[in-house]
């Protein structure tokens, strides 16, 4: 239980609203900011404007999944009224509150730093990536589907990157019966591929794999499907990036060469945002929980 601990969440999707349910099913107190033009009831708890006075009575401060941009506005589904974290904010946080979120860009870390407030992004921890890993592949393959005149099953499929999405993404799609080449930036990962039956390559050789591919999922947060690599595949290759914006694609080229390819980044939060939410309710109780027993606060 988290009985007599006080979380102040600030905006958010369909996905926070599953963690604001979970927390308050837990005896916390919470308020929350940014859910103006929610019409459904959130049962225990009270709905508030972003002040100093309302943070510094925080224990705990959740923020969205992707935290805040690098100007500190915060996405609010629901509300029309905008969201923005300051230097002002993070100084009346009281000493020992920790701010969860799912990543976080260099403001966010850097106002956190600065104030020595304890900040941890959740997407990092492994029960959270991995389990959120399924309704991203769920996610990329209704988009692959409804962006192809063709069956998965027997197309030239490719993964790049092999962390926790790309082994997910990798899997479901063998699974639907495609051929699937991945590519890797580790040699000790091409014996993980290929005990997996996947045909693995180092990313570096990425321009020699995709004269005959159908579809590309990426999966690596940096640049690396460039224009030169565009210029090999065939015009016909869909690619659906699935890293963090900006993606890691050459979407001017792609467009110029006549390439569809799609930024997908958040799936979970479109295709399965009660999943997506319970996800990291159930992470984010535990860890509080277990901080507050450790100071021997809740129950």
């Amino acid at each position: 239980m988290l009985t007599g601990v006080q979380i102040v969440f600030l905006g958010g999707d369909a996905r926070q609203i599953e963690v604001i349910r979970k927390c308050s099913e837990m005896d916390a107190t919470v308020s929350v900011v940014g859910f103006d033009n929610l019409k459904q009831k959130l049962q225990g708890v009270t709905r508030d404007h972003l002040t100093a006075e309302l943070l510094a009575a925080a224990d705990v401060l959740v923020l969205p999944v992707v935290g805040c941009d690098d100007n500190g506005i915060i996405h609010t589904q629901f509300s029309n009224e905008p969201l923005k974290l300051q230097d002002e904010h993070m100084a009346s946080l009281r000493k020992g509150c920790k701010v969860y979120t799912g990543m976080a860009k260099p403001y966010l870390r850097s106002l956190c730093a600065h104030h020595e407030i304890k900040l941890v992004e959740l997407l990092d921890r492994d029960e959270v990536a991995i389990s959120n890993s399924i309704p991203t592949a769920e996610g990329a393959l209704v988009m692959a589907i409804q962006n192809t005149d063709f069956t998965i099953h027997g197309s030239d499929c490719m993964v790049l990157g092999l962390g926790r999405t790309g082994y997910t993404m990798a899997k479901s799609l063998q699974g639907l019966g495609a051929k699937v080449k991945v590519g890797v930036r580790a040699e000790k990962d091409v014996a993980r591929a290929e005990v997996m039956g996947w045909e693995p390559f180092l990313t570096r050789d990425l321009t020699d794999h995709v004269s005959n591919i159908d579809l590309i999922f990426n999966t690596i947060p940096t640049m690396i499907v460039t224009a030169q690599i565009l210029s090999k595949m065939p015009t016909s290759t869909v690619i659906i990036d699935l890293a963090s914006a900006p993606g890691g694609c050459d979407f001017r080229y792609a467009e110029k060469r006549g390439i569809k390819a799609l930024l997908a980044p958040g799936l979970p939060g479109i295709v399965a945002p009660k999943t997506a939410g319970l996800i990291i309710a159930n992470t984010l109780v535990q860890l509080i929980s277990d901080e507050f027993k450790t100071r021997g606060d809740v129950e």
